[in-house]
């Protein structure tokens, strides 16, 4: 008889991702993450006590890898505009997993200040910061509003089934980052001048 798997916590929080992927991180439970699996749910019990423990572990992974799908731009394309076309795709390519992330209650984050100063944004911020070459700050300014431009766009794709353009959403996202550019580059103009 050949040994039994063992199923890690990790194995889980994978098996409920592809629960999310498939029906919406509200299906995520013991038993469907089990099936996913093929096991009992002695196993998934086991690692998480609650429903809501095993679902606060998935949505770190998610965010994680949602992250990194952001920080995959082509070394060909600006920085900020890849990040933002990035964020855009997400919803396209991972609808349930987009809802997860932004509409489930599950952020630590309650508003936006809160999420501009997150740990996982760093990496985001720190790669516009050198590609605007602006201050931090500025940098900040910058990001809400691109941010905002694209999570608009995202969220009505991720739940309307609108149609993707990436062309448009590229000019667009352009015009907002653009705009934003100049508008964060002459406030820094005029901070220096009173200085």
């Amino acid at each position: 008889m050949p040994p039994k798997t063992r199923i890690t916590k990790d194995m889980i929080i994978d098996a409920a991702i592809e629960v999310a992927k498939q029906s919406g991180y509200e299906s995520i439970n013991a038993r469907t993450v089990s099936e996913q699996l093929r096991c009992s749910t002695q196993p998934v019990m086991y690692h998480f006590s609650t429903i809501d423990a095993m679902k606060r572990a998935v949505y770190a992974r998610v965010d994680h890898l949602h992250s990194e799908y952001l920080m995959a731009v082509s070394p060909d394309q600006d920085t900020v505009l890849g990040i933002g076309l990035n964020y855009v795709r997400f919803a396209v390519e991972e609808p349930q997993l987009f809802r997860f992330l932004f509409q489930s209650g599950y952020a630590k984050e309650k508003s936006l200040l809160e999420m501009i100063g997150s740990e996982e944004l760093i990496p985001v911020l720190s790669a516009m910061q050198e590609s605007a070459e602006l201050s931090m700050e500025k940098t900040k300014q910058l990001f809400l509003t691109v941010a905002l431009f694209a999570h608009g766009y995202a969220s009505i794709i991720a739940n309307n089934d609108l149609e993707y353009d990436e062309e448009l959403v590229a000019k667009h996202l352009e015009l907002a980052w653009k705009g934003a550019l100049l508008a964060a580059a002459r406030e820094e103009g005029e901070d220096e001048e009173t200085v």
